[in-house]
């Protein structure tokens, strides 16, 4: 075990770099909800959880400038894309989700997440020297029952799922397999340029952990506060730490064909 040294290059707690001496090795976190670059237009927006314009065809340069000699990258995104956002394609309004503006037509979350992903990829895949791998982390579920996060709903369970207890459909089937999509062609992409694309297919696992999010307890307990249930967010030690131990099984597996090859 070792203690990392902050060594981010900026004070944003949002971009952070940690470095572990002994360990030669460098982790960076960066903050792009929306994988592209986009800015809030409205902090209340249509349904109080902010309005967001979206540059579908323009890259997030807070994190793609950043990224040209790193070994391993992970991509994630999801529950960002629920918000009322407005999408833009060369400069121009193509459409939104759920932003109710005259006269722009509703493409729904999906159209916003599919390019979103795409434009990600391409932007990796365009880095020059780019010599790493690429990881996609795949969609964690919500887990809202008996009404949506803003009339009641709740995740009151204590126990996982049985096998027979859940299916992965609707919205959560439909941005899982944009993102399934997506990473294959990018993966083709990759491939001519001799970049290693690879999936952490955490999706099934978290649709199965009900009991893994705050609910009403995501505060402290000498907080007197009143917030929606959190089932989006997960805070049960065990579900999360599942991804960290796919991601070293994958790690271990590649070591072992390095070795072998």
């Amino acid at each position: 075990m070792e203690w990392p040294i902050d060594v981010s290059y900026t004070s944003d707690e949002y971009f952070k770099r940690w470095k572990y001496p002994s360990y030669n090795f460098t982790m960076a976190t960066f903050w792009t909800p929306h994988l592209v670059r986009s800015k809030v237009a409205d902090s209340n927006g249509p349904s109080n959880t902010g309005l967001f314009n979206l540059y579908l065809d323009e890259h997030d340069e807070k994190w793609t400038t950043q990224v040209q000699d790193f070994d391993y990258i992970i991509l994630d995104g999801g529950h960002w894309f629920y918000r009322p956002m407005v999408f833009y394609e060369r400069k121009k309004i193509v459409g939104c989700h759920f932003c109710l503006m005259e006269n722009v037509p509703d493409l729904t979350m999906f159209y916003g997440y599919r390019k979103a992903f795409r434009t990600a990829f391409r932007a990796i895949n365009s880095l020059e020297d780019f010599k790493g791998t690429v990881f996609l982390r795949t969609f964690a579920p919500s887990h809202f029952e008996n009404g949506i996060w803003n009339q009641g709903g709740n995740c009151v369970r204590t126990k996982p799922f049985r096998s027979s207890e859940a299916q992965l459909e609707g919205t959560n089937l439909e941005l899982y397999m944009i993102q399934l999509e997506e990473f294959k062609k990018a993966e083709k992409e990759g491939r001519k340029k001799g970049l290693k694309l690879k999936l952490i297919d955490t999706t099934q696992a978290m649709l199965m952990r009900p009991d893994g999010h705050p609910s009403r307890y995501g505060h402290w307990a000498h907080e007197n506060v009143t917030l929606y249930n959190d089932c989006v967010h997960w805070c049960l030690p065990g579900p999360i730490d599942t991804w960290s131990d796919f991601l070293l099984q994958i790690l271990k597996m590649e070591g072992m064909r390095s070795a072998i090859s």
